[in-house]
């Protein structure tokens, strides 16, 4: 019996079997089991911790000192970096929701496009509004717009439908500020900028395969009605959908008249602007005043915080709200973002374990005898971990833990990082099914069966994820 554990703890093959008993088991409890993934990652961390032979102080700490424990800097490390920017990019995608930005971006896409490029028009509107706001959110504001197109053009909802999601996922799996992205800046250790560079160059491409070729394909061939019970009663009318991931209310503001496409846009841009400015400031600059300015508001928090009160007094206090309603407001938006972040800590917790353990070196030495470059590998265990457990962003925190030491341990460029953070982003979105919430909010807000689904959304995501990804390896291969 004590062969057998020295073998699983200090040999190559046995520690890559204890990682991979580790992750079965997460499966287990997440999948079967349906424990929330925050303890289910917390518990399986500690056991893998335990497993693995570290010492008790290390894991957790002595009753006097904890802070330098492996629970404690596995989350601390991670939300000490993502939470601010997670919080105040979840502000920012709420109060241009409320002030009817969608509505605005949406008249002006389709005056722009016409009826015949409606579909277009959609899938810009999910990719510039997804930026600063969360996915399913997204799909709640932007349904009734899409429902409206679509009637007016006389044709599937799904035509309408898919471009719009394409761009919304393209913007969620890629860009901050939202989470996976933002946590693989993080673990990953690279810089926001180069993450919002590359996801765009990579996530483009993807979005275009995804959204607007095969969607225009699949959208005349599968005919979908828009759903006759639909209805728009106002700023605070709400309307229930059910389905296999439960029942979920949808706002559908309508502002009597909403802020300009240059006033929303200009918004979404500051963060932007700002992140990458002090990204290639650093590159291009020589160390001074300048450098230091781009730097201190080109940090993520600074320039979503700057963002924040652009958007609070434009479309807020000049726009006739008050503070207390601006108060009102953030803190109703920031109410679902705690279990967030307890999942991404709760799978750095788990990363670091995997560090600790040596299974990280392990997994390093076995790749390299397989001649397996890092970037397939992290496509590869990213995907597996999204098609089994269907959250997307378990399926990154995870990965990250996993290929988290093996960045580390090589001297890879600052370009080439993020790339590999592109592909875990692009493996985190692969084949949407039945394991996912998504799947289910897709399918009862655009009256899809589920045979509809996995033909429409399921292959989108599919194609989105490996273009995506096949656009990372290209540019990796050169750059790397």
């Amino acid at each position: 019996m004590n062969s057998v554990v020295d073998w699983l703890r200090t040999s190559t093959p046995g520690l890559l079997v204890l990682c991979g008993i580790a992750i079965a088991v997460l499966l287990v409890v997440i999948i079967k089991v349906k424990l929330e993934p925050f303890i289910a990652l917390l518990i399986v961390g500690l056991g893998l911790a335990l497993a693995a032979g570290l010492p008790v102080n290390e894991i957790v700490g002595t009753a006097i000192k904890s802070n330098e424990s492996l629970l404690e800097t596995g989350f601390g490390g991670i939300l000490g970096h993502i939470a601010v920017i997670i919080g105040l990019g979840t502000v920012l995608g709420a109060i241009l929701e409320k002030s009817g930005g969608a509505q605005a971006l949406t008249a002006k896409l389709l005056g722009v496009f016409g009826e015949r490029g409606a579909p277009v028009a959609m899938g810009l509107l999910g990719l510039i509004f997804g930026i600063p706001v969360f996915f399913d959110i997204g799909i709640f504001v932007l349904a009734p717009l899409v429902y409206v197109a679509a009637r007016q053009g006389g044709k599937s909802l799904v035509l309408y439908a898919l471009p719009m999601l394409a761009g919304l996922s393209m913007t969620h799996a890629f860009l901050p500020p939202h989470p996976g992205p933002v946590a693989l800046g993080g673990l990953l250790e690279v810089n926001l900028g180069w993450l919002i560079l590359f996801g765009f160059i990579c996530g483009i491409p993807g979005f275009i395969a995804a959204g607007l070729v095969w969607g225009n394909w699949i959208g005349k061939r599968i005919i979908v009605d828009v759903p006759d019970d639909f209805i728009n009663d106002g700023d605070d009318a709400s309307s229930t959908e059910g389905g296999g991931a439960g029942t979920v209310t949808t706002r559908r503001p309508v502002v009597t008249t909403p802020p300009s496409v240059g006033t929303i846009g200009a918004i979404i841009a500051v963060p932007l602007v700002l992140i990458l400015g002090a990204t290639f400031g650093s590159i291009l600059l020589d160390p001074g005043n300048l450098l230091e300015v781009l730097t201190f508001f080109g940090t993520p928090a600074v320039a979503l915080l700057i963002a924040v009160l652009i958007a609070f007094y434009v479309l807020g206090i000049r726009r006739g709200s008050t503070v207390q309603e601006l108060s009102r407001l953030t803190g109703e938006s920031l109410r679902p973002v705690g279990m967030l972040l307890l999942v991404v800590g709760a799978g750095a917790f788990f990363g670091k374990v995997i560090s600790a353990t040596g299974i990280g070196t392990a997994l390093a030495d076995t790749m390299a005898a397989a001649g397996l470059p890092i970037i397939v590998l992290a496509y590869i265990i990213s995907c597996a971990l999204r098609v089994a457990q269907g959250s997307a962003t378990v399926a990154i925190v995870t990965t990250g833990g996993i290929v988290g030491p093996l960045v580390a341990a090589q001297d890879y460029s600052a370009p080439a990082v993020a790339l590999i953070a592109m592909s875990i982003a692009a493996g985190s979105i692969i084949a949407s099914h039945v394991n996912d919430g998504g799947f289910w909010i897709i399918a009862k807000f655009f009256n899809l069966t589920v045979k509809q689904t996995l033909q429409t959304w399921t292959v989108l995501e599919t194609i989105l994820s490996v273009v995506s990804f096949a656009v990372a390896g290209v540019l990796f291969a050169i750059i790397a």
